[in-house]
């Protein structure tokens, strides 16, 4: 029929199409529920941690105190404002658009220089944050060069902006850190010494990495406030147990980037606690002792176990002016301070003088000279060279010669031992080498031998080498250290100890463990000396404090026998006489409780000026068996001097002059310039400078010249198809597609 309609056919290509509009259809349900069912927790962690920040917390050293729980080292809270680098410039990009940018030259790895481009992060806080402080009165000036090198190397890492705050400043920033992005103000715990400069130069102090990119954990988190590190002497070689495990803040992230309240927080575990062998009372004692002279330094030790009491040395600083950073003029002070307050003493090295004659003592002894004696005719020729002694002393023998301190008696007795005995002493006692102590820079000394001289000087060993070594003189370096871990051996009868400054650690659990005495040497058992051959070189002590025309009466201590020797190396500083002068010692004699080394740079003899210094120590010492309190309290620093001393009186407080030296030594000794710089180089670690804000001029003229730049542009609806280039340093973004 025609007039009936015929249904139309659908072809291929109607087919085709309709294929493919359902497997679009199917498609995009598919990719809907990926995202949607199996990427629903991917997106929801995304939209957390796009609201939160991780900081880390550094870890809360543990403390360090006296063998009797006093601390000397504990921690304070300090308050600082933090520049948090990704936020200022997320923050300034959101406010007016592009984000400013500066040219700067770069290395390679091949060690080219490049053009690069980052935003001007001194622009950035100088227009968005800088104003606003001004605002409420909080603004302070800023080095802008360490802002700069800061933002290019370590972007993780908060810029330190104003810090220690008192707690009224941190109260306003407190309130209003929200209406800045980029700024936070939190607490940080930081090192305090609350007794000053007692102790600064065995403590020692703190800073910050000095490579923060080579930490471990750096990337595991948003922002990183690393763990201050020692620096040098205790809180150095202590470091790893005196650091404890870092915390974490979570800190809410609003939808303008801003860094809001915290919501969660785990709280550090701090380090464990040293216990040092130091008795904060016997330190006191010393170091207030030691203040009778200008450059010296004491070491008191225990003789039965090695334990170091006390070490001292002046002049001092107080370690509190590192805290939590020291400024480039105090540190400038300090480490251009006469006579070097940095320099600890106590572990650097002297010529001995007379104190030396122990060690030649003993080594005489270990070739039979227990009996030998030798007659002082005022000198001993050795060649063309005649070699004084400081008097006339007739026939001496090994206890009167230490008595008299006979240079012409240890000529003679040196050259019948022989250098390689004496230096075989030397090392049993640890000379020569350093002592082990936990300290940094300790200088290990020098023990001449024929060796070592044709080595270093190309010259031949000869008598007068060994007679003048065997006196403390010529090329012989000890430190107080060393030389009162000698007295130590003589008085308990050839044990050589390693001293120590560790008495016991205590973990955050509270488990302690105690540091055993550890033994460098027996004499007895590595020399052959007997008991009887020691008690020679203890009688002769004995009798230097003790006879009448001893050279160390001035070491007496009423009713407590003490045994010591005097020592005096003489020493030219710039043309300037200015002998090194000694006194070891220990007591009771019977039963010696503690031995000591005392070292006075600038003194006439080591009877006149050292002597008196101990013989003060060690009466006050005993006293504290007897209830006497020293009232131990903050000490500022010891003030160095380079006046010269013929003699102190303790009991007075203050220098007199004397016109007779019971014993000086006669031969000199004198160090290079090179030496010299030596020493006072050690002990100098760098620590964290606090750089100096810039200038009114220079942040005036920065100022104008931001002012002659293109402001930036407002958004458009145009940028949104450009891309915006992710700030200098920022890491990439992961994009998931798919199927994966």
């Amino acid at each position: 029929m025609e007039g009936r309609r015929q249904r139309p056919e659908f072809g291929v290509e109607i087919w085709v199409l309709g294929g493919i509009v359902v497997l679009c259809m199917a498609v995009i349900c598919l990719r809907l529920w990926w995202v949607q069912v199996r990427l629903a927790d991917y997106y929801r962690s995304k939209i957390k941690g796009s609201s939160e920040v991780t900081v880390r917390l550094p870890a809360v050293r543990g403390e360090i105190k006296d063998r009797n729980g006093l601390s000397l080292v504990t921690n304070r809270v300090t308050y600082d404002v933090d520049f948090y680098f990704p936020d200022l410039v997320n923050g300034y990009r959101q406010q007016y658009g592009d984000v400013p940018k500066k040219e700067f030259l770069q290395k390679d790895s091949s060690g080219m220089l490049h053009n690069r481009r980052e935003p001007d992060i001194v622009q950035i806080v100088n227009q968005t944050v800088i104003p606003k402080l001004k605002k409420f009165g909080l603004a302070e000036p800023y080095n802008t060069e360490k802002l700069e090198t800061q933002f290019r190397n370590q972007q993780l890492v908060p810029f330190v902006y104003r810090q220690d705050l008192d707690f009224l400043t941190f109260s306003e920033f407190a309130e209003r850190d929200v209406e800045f992005p980029g700024l936070q103000v939190h607490s940080t715990p930081v090192r305090l010494y609350p007794y000053g400069a007692l102790a600064a130069q065995i403590l020692g102090y703190v800073g910050a990495p000095k490579d923060i990119g080579q930490l471990a954990d750096l990337r595991e988190f948003n922002y990183y406030q690393p763990d201050t590190q020692g620096r040098n002497n205790l809180e150095y070689v202590m470091d790893e147990v005196l650091r404890g495990k870092p915390g974490k803040r979570i800190l809410e992230k609003s939808a303008k980037n801003q860094i809001g309240r915290e919501v969660k927080r785990v709280d550090p575990t701090p380090g464990s606690d040293v216990y040092l062998t130091i008795d904060a009372r016997i330190q006191y004692i010393v170091e207030t002792t030691l203040r009778l002279v200008g450059r010296a330094a004491c070491v008191v030790v225990d003789p039965n176990n090695g334990q170091v009491l006390a070490m001292a040395a002046v002049p001092s600083f107080d370690p509190n002016k590192f805290v939590p950073s020291i400024s480039a003029r105090d540190w400038a002070e300090i480490k251009n301070g006469e006579a070097d307050p940095l320099l600890n003493r106590a572990t650097s090295t002297y010529a001995p003088g007379s104190t030396y004659k122990l060690i030649t003592s003993l080594a005489g002894l270990t070739k039979g000279l227990a009996k030998a004696k030798f007659y002082c005719y005022g000198g001993v020729s050795y060649g063309n060279t005649y070699m004084h002694c400081w008097g006339v002393h007739g026939e001496q023998s090994l206890v009167e010669a230490i008595k008299h301190s006979c240079d012409a008696f240890f000529y003679q007795y040196g050259n019948a031992a022989g250098i390689d005995a004496i230096d075989r002493v030397g090392r049993a006692l640890g000379l020569g080498e350093t002592t082990g102590v936990e300290l940094t820079d300790e200088d290990p000394g020098l023990l001449p031998s024929p060796d070592w001289l044709q080595t270093t000087k190309t010259e031949r060993w000869s008598q007068g080498q060994t007679a003048n070594t065997s006196i403390g003189q010529g090329y012989v370096l000890t430190s107080p250290i060393q030389m009162a871990m000698v007295a130590a051996t003589v008085a308990n009868g050839g044990t050589c100890y390693q001293p120590t400054l560790i008495y016991q650690i205590k973990g955050p659990d509270g488990k302690i463990t105690p540091r055993p005495a550890r033994i460098r040497s027996d004499l007895t058992r590595d020399l052959g000396l007997s008991k009887d051959q020691i008690e020679l070189v203890r009688k002769g002590m004995y009798e230097v404090v003790n006879a009448d025309d001893g050279t160390g009466k001035s070491g007496a201590v009423e009713g407590i026998k003490v045994a010591g020797k005097t020592g005096t190396a003489q020493f030219w500083r710039s043309g300037i006489k200015d002998d090194h002068v000694w006194f070891l010692a220990f007591a009771p004699y019977d039963h010696p409780q503690y031995a000591l080394a005392v070292m006075v740079e600038g003194g006439k003899s080591g009877g006149g000026v050292a002597a008196p210094i101990a013989s003060a120590i060690l009466e006050k010492i005993f006293a504290l068996q007897h209830g006497y309190d020293p009232g131990v309290k903050s000490l500022v620093p010891a003030i160095g001097n380079y006046k010269m001393f013929d003699a102190v009186n303790p009991q007075r407080e203050t220098d007199l002059q004397v016109t007779d030296a019971n014993e000086a030594n006669t031969h000199e000794s004198t160090d290079s310039v090179e030496e010299q710089n030596t020493r006072r180089a050690r002990g100098r670690a760098e620590p964290d400078i606090r750089a100096e804000p810039d200038s009114e001029r220079a942040i005036a003229q920065r100022a104008q010249a931001q002012q002659k730049q293109q402001q930036p542009q407002r958004r458009s609806i145009f940028d949104f198809f450009r891309r915006q280039p992710a700030p200098a340093g920022s890491p990439q973004q992961k994009h998931h597609f798919l199927w994966f």
